[in-house]
C-alpha cells in the first residue's frame, strides 16, 4: 500500500480507493498491487458503458453514422468528446504511457481473476447533458474558449507534476479554482459524479472492493458513503423551460412580424429588411463554413438554409451544412480510424473528414446565430425609423 491507496469502511465492506492520474505510469502499477495484496471480491471503475466499450475496442469510431449524429443533435457532444480524449492522449504520449492505463489494468484483472467488474461512473452523455441545459449563453461560450485554450496549450506535464497533482490538497485547490469560474460546470461535473461513484462502489458485490477513480474524486466519494444517493435523480436530462428557451421563439417571432408589418407599411423598406437578412445570414454562415473547409456546395448550402433555418429554432444551418458534406465528401474508414492521430494537433481537425463535417456543423451555426443578432439589430432600427 502507499500514499495513493486510501482504505475506508462502509457497514461490512472495505473498500480500497486507487487514487489515479489517468496517465502516470505509476497508477497502473498502484492498480495491479493493489489488487495482488487485498484479493477483493469486485473491481469498480471511473468508466460508464459508452466509454468502457471504446476503450475495449478503439475501432469503435467506425460504427459511428455521421449523418445521424447530425440528425439526433450530437456534433457538440462528439466533438468535445473528441478534443478531450485527444487532450489527454497527447499528456499520455508526453509520458510515454497509456491513456487510461489503469482502468484497462483494472478491467484485465477481473478478467482474469473472474471477479465482477462495476462501471461506476455515470453516463458522460448525461453528465454532458446536464451541464449544457444548465449553462446560459454566456458561460457556455466562456467554457468553450477556456476548453480550446486548454486543450491546444503545447505545454507538457511531467511526473513530478502528477505526483503533487494526486495529492488531495493540490488538486482539491485546482477544482476549486474551476468552481469559480464555473460553479454549475464543478457541481455536475465533480460533485455529482461523486455521489454517483460513491453510491455504485458501496453497491459493488463483496465484502472487499477496489475501487480505481481520479484522485480528486477521493474526498468526495468518502463523504457520500452515508449518504442516501438518488441515481434516478443525478441521470435527468430533462431540460427546464427557460427565459431563453422562449426567447428563441420570441425573437424570430418579433423579425417576422416586423419584416411583415414594414412590407405593408413601406415596401420598399420592407424588401430591403429582407434582403438584409438574407445576406447577413447566407453570407456569415457561408463565411463559417468556409473556414472549416467545407465543400463548395456545403458552403452554398449554409447560405441558402441559414436565412430560413434562423426562424426557427427546431432548425439549424449547419446540420444541412454537415449533411451535404457528409454526402459529398464522405467519410472512409480510414478517417474514423486515424480520429485519433489526427486530432493530435490542430491541424487535424481540418484534415480529417470526420471532424471537418462536425467543425462545419458547428462553425455555420454559430456564425449564423451572430448574423440573426446583427440583422435583426438593423431590422428593428429600420422599423423603428417607421414611427418617427
Amino acid at each position: 500500500m502507499n500514499e495513493n491507496i486510501e482504505k475506508v469502511t462502509y457497514k461490512d465492506k472495505t473498500i480500497y480507493l486507487v487514487k489515479t492520474a489517468h496517465v502516470s505510469k505509476n497508477s497502473v502499477e498502484d492498480v495491479r498491487n493493489c489488487v495482488d495484496e487485498v484479493k477483493p471480491d469486485s473491481i469498480c471503475i471511473e468508466l460508464d458503458e459508452d466509454r468502457y466499450k471504446k476503450m475495449e475496442d478503439e475501432t469503435s469510431y467506425r460504427e459511428q453514422n455521421i449523418v445521424k449524429i447530425i440528425k439526433d443533435k450530437k456534433v457538440g457532444f462528439l466533438l468535445v468528446n473528441i478534443i478531450l480524449s485527444s487532450f489527454q492522449r497527447r499528456m499520455a504520449k508526453s509520458l510515454d504511457t497509456q491513456s487510461g492505463g489503469e482502468m484497462l489494468e483494472g478491467i484485465k484483472q477481473a478478467k482474469d481473476l473472474n471477479l465482477p467488474l462495476v462501471l461506476a461512473d455515470r453516463p458522460i452523455k448525461t453528465t454532458f447533458s446536464r451541464i449544457w441545459n444548465k449553462l446560459g449563453f454566456g458561460e457556455k461560450f466562456k467554457l468553450l474558449v477556456t476548453i480550446i485554450s486548454t486543450i491546444f496549450d503545447n505545454e507538457e506535464i511531467s511526473e513530478e507534476d502528477l505526483s503533487t497533482l494526486k495529492q488531495g490538497d493540490a488538486l482539491e485547490s485546482a477544482l476549486n479554482e474551476v468552481g469559480k469560474k464555473f460553479p454549475i460546470m464543478k457541481k455536475i461535473l465533480v460533485d455529482e459524479r461523486d455521489a454517483y461513484l460513491s453510491k455504485k462502489i458501496k453497491e459493488a458485490p463483496g465484502n472487499t472492493i477496489v475501487a480505481i477513480i481520479g484522485a480528486g474524486h477521493a474526498k468526495g466519494i468518502i463523504n457520500n458513503l452515508d449518504n442516501d444517493v438518488d441515481l434516478k435523480e443525478l441521470e435527468d436530462i430533462t431540460k427546464k423551460k427557460s427565459i431563453g428557451s422562449l426567447l428563441k421563439w420570441l425573437i424570430p417571432a418579433f423579425i417576422i412580424f416586423m419584416i411583415v408589418y414594414t412590407l405593408f407599411t413601406n415596401r420598399e423598406v420592407g424588401f430591403d429588411q429582407i434582403k438584409t437578412w438574407i445576406l447577413w445570414n447566407g453570407s456569415l454562415s457561408a463565411i463559417g463554413t468556409l473556414i472549416a473547409l467545407g465543400h463548395p456546395l456545403s458552403i452554398l448550402t449554409a447560405f441558402i438554409m441559414a436565412p430560413i433555418t434562423s426562424l426557427n429554432p427546431l432548425l439549424a444551418a449547419g446540420w444541412f451544412a454537415g449533411i451535404v458534406e457528409a454526402v459529398v465528401r464522405k467519410p472512409k474508414v480510414k478517417d474514423f480510424e486515424d480520429i485519433a492521430i489526427d486530432t493530435s494537433n490542430i491541424k487535424g481537425f481540418w484534415k480529417n473528414r470526420v471532424t471537418r463535417i462536425l467543425l462545419i456543423v458547428i462553425f455555420a451555426n454559430i456564425f449564423s446565430s451572430i448574423a440573426t443578432f446583427i440583422s435583426g439589430a438593423d431590422i428593428l432600427a429600420s422599423f423603428i425609423n417607421l414611427f418617427k
